[in-house]
């Protein structure tokens, strides 16, 4: 059997691709297409012109940053190089050794604060008397401009308040350089470089096998309708089968399914319908999984839900109006003592986390989880007195909601949860 190797598409300046050049043939399986542009604004462009590739590698947060509005329909993988702190150390040692010049007197633009002061962290050197900008900032306000970048080196250069200035963008770059501004690039360690392309090929290689994976969806229908389920076959090159009247199964692969919102589909129904989908690496395993899938959407008290649950035992859903994802496996160990202590499943535990997860205030109230749960006020009450009854929840106050009537009892829950 063949090997195919790995596809990688660059997106970088002309300098940043012969970097990778150099390291690349030290990762097996892969080839490289470039390419190129000549301001970090024409990625934008590159993305619509990409050919058939299995992974596309962004030389850093500046094109990925022009290249945002297109990615939505990329159907694989895309990674950053980001700048770590080795490129910052090796690019601020070769100007101080080289140069003799004390960091004091250089100007820097980067796209993460933080590596600088990881450098620093041992020295006596303070980040407040260092001349930074910071890029990431701009692209969070969505403001980014690579003038005001220049005139920010340009300024202190004419003032004498730096003698030379380190930039992230080689753009940059060859304006401070035409403008007479002794500049350097960031560095791109060699190691950075490695490391990028091995995580490119390996985020490739998972996609690939994900995509492979067998797909098995019911659908549970009020009332027939082929042409609506005959269309949602066709998208997903499926095989579909009908039970009886009102259910029927299809037969595709998760590659398909990514392709193709599920989401999108239920919007576009008209009438009632549950959808289950499963993924696995059988087909066994798969239709396994979109039967449990189906019993959720089935729990729900909507017209219109669809769940799918994954190879992992990630269940996401309900669609087409939320997208939570919580785990069905509980391997966590204090999870599993919790689970064990309490007697509630894995689905609950984890719903409960993540609906912690999803809150910004530490408190709550049953009607609450109730509603995030999407199940009876009494089952929620159930849960909540399990995980009061063993100290994982607490009651630190009470409301009321009517001027008649029993207070709601406010709780926080006291677990930690797993990263």
């Amino acid at each position: 059997m063949f090997n195919l190797a790995t596809k990688i598409a660059v997106i970088s300046s002309k300098e940043f691709f012969k970097n990778i050049l150099t390291v690349a043939a030290q990762v097996p399986d892969i080839t490289i297409e470039p390419y190129i542009y000549q301001q970090p604004q024409e990625a934008c462009e590159l993305v619509r012109k990409l050919k058939p590739c299995d992974v596309v590698f962004f030389s850093g947060a500046l094109p990925y940053y022009f290249s945002k509005k297109h990615l939505e329909n990329l159907t694989i993988p895309t990674l950053i190089l980001t700048q770590d702190e080795i490129a910052v150390a090796a690019s601020l040692l070769a100007i101080t050794h080289k140069s003799k010049i004390p960091f004091e007197r250089i100007s820097i633009d980067l796209f993460d604060v933080s590596n600088i002061k990881h450098v620093l962290s041992e020295s006596e050197i303070r980040i407040e008397h260092l001349k930074i900008m910071d890029l990431k900032k701009q692209m969070l306000e969505d403001c980014f401009n690579l003038e005001s970048i220049v005139q920010f080196h340009f300024t202190l250069w004419e003032q004498g308040v730096t003698e030379t200035a380190l930039t992230s963008v080689h753009a940059v770059y060859h304006q401070l350089q035409a403008l007479g501004v002794p500049a350097i690039r960031m560095a791109d360690p060699q190691i950075s470089l490695l490391r990028g392309l091995q995580t490119a090929k390996d985020q490739a290689e998972l996609f690939k096998s994900k995509a492979a994976q067998v797909a098995v969806g019911y659908l549970s229908l009020q009332e027939p309708q082929q042409e609506q389920i005959n269309y949602l076959a066709h998208s997903l090159n499926a095989y579909i089968q009908p039970i009886n009247q009102t259910l029927f199964v299809l037969y595709s692969t998760r590659g398909e399914m990514d392709k193709h919102r599920l989401n999108d589909f239920l919007e576009k129904w008209s009438g009632t319908i549950l959808v289950g989908f499963g993924y696995g690496s059988t087909m066994k395993e798969a239709d396994q999984h979109a039967k449990i899938a189906l019993q959720f959407a089935e729990k729900d008290l909507s017209s219109k839900c669809g769940y799918i649950l994954t190879g992992d035992k990630e269940m996401i859903g309900p669609f087409p109006y939320e997208h939570k994802q919580y785990s069905l496996k509980n391997d966590h160990p204090e999870l599993l003592q919790v689970a064990k202590e309490t007697k509630l499943s894995p689905s609950n535990l984890s719903k409960i986390i993540e609906f912690s997860r999803s809150r910004q205030s530490l408190q709550f109230t049953s009607v609450d989880l109730t509603d995030y749960l999407q199940v009876t006020r009494r089952s929620t009450e159930r849960i909540i007195k399990k995980l009061v009854d063993h100290g994982y929840i607490k009651v630190v106050g009470e409301e009321m909601v009517y001027q008649q009537g029993r207070p709601r009892a406010i709780y926080e829950l006291h677990l930690s949860l797993p990263q």
